[in-house]
């Protein structure tokens, strides 16, 4: 806006073409990048976070074409005077940057006002009634925004302060729309106030831009908020439940060292889990070990309370004397009596250190794997369907006699991405089978470990960077003696 300083001085001259040319070109070539940026942001229109991001380029690309038209005019200068004639076609194109910039001046002197073509078209008036004055100006402004303009006016006239603001505007269509005001005094010879000189622009889309920007920052940080109190509701029970211990289990009453055992919960790192996993290690009555691991599906709260409802039932049956083939069909049916029924999956080995047995059962679980002298295998699975999705389901059970030094591990799902069903316990998958050969691959590592914890920290190392959907859970379990 070139400042008008004195009522003699000429109306300063546009600068020169090139190098606002060259800015121009920026300016458009800068949208044109925001606007690929935008399509490549096309997508769910459910996500949050799309919805703030496109609201975002929008915004941008309003400005920068402003700004490119903004610049466009410096470089061209003032536009034509319009037509006497308000029928005549001189407007400038309706939705154009020209339509909702216009210019304005108030003699003092006179009271008169002389306004520019484009400041009648975004005021609604017609070019053949005379303008307002600056007393008859805030009668077309909203009331609650007319102190504003008023203040801004005065502070103008009477201690020549520049003018910087924004006010709403009722056009005589009831329309409502916000303009942005720049003006400043014109002086006289004797550094009096003689006019009032001013730019007046609206602003209504470029506001609804940055309303929607604002609208969709808010929705995306309660998004965030509520899924961050999800995942906090759903892993405090799951941490809750698990087994607090590290380390080497003894069992006192046979008065002879077991299992040296680790285990360790890896969390979803994609938001909330798709799933739930939970393990267990637990001294029985009779002298044997509860080993075993689940997974139960679903998302928030509910899922993790019912892995620990599930968790806290296995503990109980096992302590009762139930066998794995039993526990699997007494969980299943819990599973199915519930008043929301779930699906999930479990594996569960009785051991005996006595004779060093391992029996287990399996319901849609991996089965676990075996490591000894530097190479490993997959147990040989018994049936079993994944529980809650077989009514009156029958299971299995296997025996496996282990040696001193051998290395049991089980695991849930989710170590590396599911590429089969997505339900828990869904037999094969292309997930499932990668996951069972990394960790055969581990095999030498696991021989050259000193203990139980330095197999679980390889794991852990393995997978650390995998993008997991769900909570996964590995046990380790090393034969001592």
């Amino acid at each position: 806006m070139p400042p008008h300083v004195s009522a003699d001085r000429s109306p300063a001259q546009p600068p020169a073409g090139g190098p606002v040319d060259a800015l121009i070109s920026q300016a458009r070539r800068l949208r044109g990048e925001v606007d690929a940026v935008r399509r490549d942001t096309q997508g769910d229109a459910s996500d949050p976070q799309g919805r703030w991001e496109r609201a975002l380029c929008d915004l941008a690309l309003r400005q920068l074409g402003d700004l490119a038209a903004h610049l466009a005019q410096l470089r061209d200068g003032p536009p034509p005077v319009p037509a006497a004639d308000p029928r005549a076609p001189a407007a400038a194109p309706r939705g154009s940057l020209l339509s909702r910039v216009g210019s304005a001046e108030w003699n003092l002197m006179t009271d008169k006002a002389a306004w520019s073509g484009e400041l009648f078209r975004i005021l609604g008036r017609d070019p053949a009634v005379p303008p307002l004055t600056l007393d008859e100006l805030p009668s077309v402004v909203l009331d609650e925004d007319r102190p504003r303009l008023t203040a801004m006016v005065t502070d103008c006239l009477v201690d020549a302060k520049p003018i910087d603001g924004e006010f709403r505007i009722v056009r005589p269509d009831g329309a409502v729309r916000a303009v942005h005001m720049m003006g400043e005094p014109v002086l006289d010879a004797d550094g009096g106030t003689a006019s009032m000189w001013a730019v007046l622009r609206d602003v209504s889309e470029l506001r609804l831009s940055q309303s929607a920007v604002r609208e969709t920052r808010d929705s995306l940080h309660r998004h965030r908020h509520r899924a961050q109190t999800e995942r906090r509701l759903a892993v405090e029970p799951q941490e809750a439940a698990l087994p607090p211990w590290r380390g080497f289990l003894r069992l006192p009453h046979r008065g002879r060292p077991g299992l040296d055992l680790a285990a360790h919960r890896l969390p979803s790192s994609t938001g909330a889990p798709a799933g739930v996993g939970w393990y267990d290690a637990l001294e029985l009555p009779d002298g044997d070990t509860l080993l075993a691991a689940g997974t139960l599906t679903g998302r928030g709260p509910g899922t993790a309370t019912g892995a620990a409802m599930l968790l806290g039932a296995l503990r109980g049956m096992a302590m009762a004397g139930a066998r794995p083939e039993q526990l699997m069909t007494w969980l299943d049916q819990l599973l199915d009596a519930t008043a929301q029924p779930a699906a999930g999956s479990a594996v569960c080995c009785h051991y005996r250190p006595a004779t060093r047995t391992l029996t287990w059962a399996r319901a849609g679980h991996p089965a676990p794997l075996l490591f000894r002298g530097g190479t490993g295998r997959m147990l040989d699975a018994p049936d079993g369907a994944p529980l809650g999705t077989a009514s009156r389901a029958s299971y299995g059970q296997a025996e496996e006699t282990l040696e001193p030094g051998d290395l049991l591990l089980l695991h849930t799902d989710g170590l590396v991405p599911r590429c089969g069903s997505p339900r828990a316990g869904a037999a094969g998958g292309e997930g499932r089978t990668a996951t069972a050969h990394r960790l055969l691959g581990l095999a030498p590592r696991f021989g050259a470990a000193r203990g139980a914890r330095d197999c679980l920290r390889t794991v852990v190392e393995e997978f650390a960077g995998t993008g997991r959907a769900d909570d996964t859970c590995v046990l380790v379990a090393r034969v001592t003696s």
